[in-house]
């Protein structure tokens, strides 16, 4: 009961992160999750408020999406979410964990340093690093910090920026989540009730993030997200096995 009611506070936290900043769900879902049924569940089962949330956020942007952007980048990105969803099911949950805690930790590293905010591709790394993220976030649900970097080389304005890489993210999802639910799909049945929890609370962290988060000052902000991010990290390596 007290974890059930933790990891509803974590998918406020994360839809709420995401609302701002355009990813954050995976990152803060993912690990507190795992520490309950293992990493490799926790990827495929927190795809699920994954693409809830991701929908949501959605439709309520997707006015805004760079076309033009999303059918080159995309594709790269689902392509990539396939391939990575396929090496999921290959993989040990304290393998998964070892990844997943190192990107975390670079991914909080990053953010505390400044370095996320100066990361920069050319346009055509900036293809392969959409590949890249989608990888990752078909082998661990880890996309968003890299996948950031690399619209960055687009030069998109900000709605567009948040907007595309939503839609990127759902294009993500329908090439990994079917891989989960084919190879995993037991062991989710089992797992229905952090499933709905998590629906739940991305669902009203989205809704209610941007009136409360973007108050919080930009910098402030960042730092915060990256110091919790950082955290999950180092305790998925230490204790890959929880």
């Amino acid at each position: 009961m007290i974890f059930t009611f933790l990891f509803l506070c974590a998918a406020i936290l994360g839809g709420g992160i995401a609302s701002v900043a355009g990813f954050g769900i995976g990152s803060i879902l993912t690990p507190t999750l795992a520490t309950k049924v293992g990493t490799k569940l926790a990827v495929a089962a927190v795809s699920i408020p994954h693409l809830v949330g991701t929908i949501l956020r959605f439709a309520l942007i997707r006015e805004h999406v760079n076309k033009r952007v999303l059918l080159g980048f995309g594709i790269a990105s689902a392509v990539g979410g396939l391939v990575g969803a396929l090496a999921h099911t290959r993989f040990t949950s304290t393998i998964l964990s070892y990844v997943l805690g190192g990107l975390l930790i670079f991914a909080g590293a990053s953010g505390i340093t400044g370095l996320a905010s100066r990361m920069r591709f050319g346009r055509k790394t900036a293809w392969l690093a959409g590949a890249a993220s989608g990888v990752f976030g078909g082998l661990v649900g880890n996309q968003g910090g890299v996948r950031s970097a690399a619209l960055l080389a687009f030069d998109i304005e900000k709605k567009a920026f948040v907007a595309t890489a939503t839609a990127i993210a759902l294009m993500v999802d329908a090439a990994r989540m079917p891989v989960y639910f084919v190879s995993e799909a037991h062991q989710l049945a089992q797992v229905w009730k952090y499933l709905a929890v998590g629906a739940i609370g991305v669902a009203i962290g989205t809704l209610v993030g941007q009136r409360v988060l973007v108050k919080i000052p930009q910098k402030i902000f960042r730092r915060i997200v990256s110091l919790i991010i950082l955290g999950l990290g180092i305790a998925l390596v230490v204790h890959p096995n929880l």
